[in-house]
């Protein structure tokens, strides 16, 4: 006679907060400890509504541009990154700023400025509209285009082919951007590649963790916002990898029971922005309705973290706020929904 199936959840690792994220987190949580409460922070510090809101609750104030901001007031930028244009409005209204730029998005800012300078046509793989794609397109507008898919390559017009690089946003989907570069290089063959990967090591980690699980899973939830670039690519990657469905959520009670019937395997991800608050209620709602067994598959394991802006650093010092460098978040605020 055959059992009853086993209920099982198969959770990504690695998944939720990269490095990235957790700095510009930590730059917010500093700055309102430093200098109190309000602190302006242009656009969302990282694409996530729970953050967004934890962070509103205590005293940072989110703005879409800068002149909303009250002159000579502090403002942070986002992990994204901003355009020239941006630091120089900035500049002229007298704003203090603390960059909370993702410092492997300020790699391909200089990569960007490094080509333009060489006077190259720079094809920028990204999504039109994005803050980073808009950031990085910034340092150089008469230069870059922005592609979005393959399908619009065949739109790219260029100076001359034998000097056209590409670069990319960091939180794209690698096998999608794969596909734009060879039509590029289709078009043309003396195409040139970014001195190093642009989509970053954690956007990579867990996209190659989804696929491991969505080989095994009938079902794959992504913790994770709309806006969330990352995030809506792991839901692409997992029905890519063999899900049969794939559902990206903000919270657990977005969860419908009958997402489930007849599921044995579910898989559990995060995107990069998103604290595992999130991830532990998930569990316990799936733990709810049967699915009790946990199984962590591990494909990667992180260990880079990156420092506080230097002058931040330099006045939490002073201040004898820093007392480690560990600033991994472990604290669980409580249910969301």
């Amino acid at each position: 006679m055959g059992g009853v199936a086993k209920k099982r959840v198969l959770l990504a690792s690695p998944r939720g907060y990269c490095a990235g994220v957790d700095r510009a987190v930590d730059v917010v949580e500093k700055a309102l400890a430093l200098y109190g409460a309000p602190v302006y922070v242009r656009k969302e510090i990282v694409h996530n509504k729970f953050v967004v809101e934890q962070l509103s609750a205590k005293g940072a104030r989110f703005v879409t541009e800068l002149d909303e901001v009250p002159t000579g007031a502090r403002v942070v930028f986002s992990a994204h990154g901003v355009s020239p244009v941006v630091r120089e409005e900035a500049k002229r209204r007298g704003l203090k700023t603390v960059d909370a730029t993702c410092p492997l998005v300020t790699k391909v800012h200089r990569e960007a400025l490094r080509f333009a300078k060489a006077d190259y046509d720079i094809v920028l793989v990204g999504h039109e509209g994005h803050e980073e794609v808009e950031g990085t397109q910034g340092e150089a507008p008469d230069h870059i285009q922005v592609v979005g898919d393959p399908e619009s390559v065949d739109q790219v017009q260029v100076r001359d082919p034998e000097k056209v690089v590409w670069l990319s946003q960091t939180t794209l989907s690698l096998d999608e951007t794969r596909e734009t570069v060879d039509r590029l290089r289709e078009r043309f063959p003396g195409l040139s590649d970014p001195p190093s990967e642009d989509i970053c090591f954690a956007t990579q980690n867990r996209q190659g963790a989804v696929k491991k699980i969505a080989e095994a899973a009938q079902v794959v939830i992504v913790v994770g916002s709309a806006n969330s670039s990352n995030s809506v690519r792991l839901k692409e990657v997992a029905l890519a990898g063999g899900a049969e469905q794939a559902y990206r959520i903000d919270k657990a009670c977005e969860m419908e029971e009958s997402w489930f019937a007849k599921v044995e395997t579910v898989g559990l991800t995060s995107g990069a922005s998103v604290p595992e608050v999130l991830v532990k209620e998930v569990l316990q709602q799936l733990a709810h309705w049967g699915f009790a067994d946990v199984e962590e598959v591990e494909t990667a394991r992180e260990t880079v973290t990156f420092a506080l802006p230097l002058p931040l650093r330099k006045e939490l010092t002073e201040a004898g706020i820093i007392k480690t460098n560990n600033r991994r978040r472990t604290n669980d605020p409580g249910h969301t929904c």
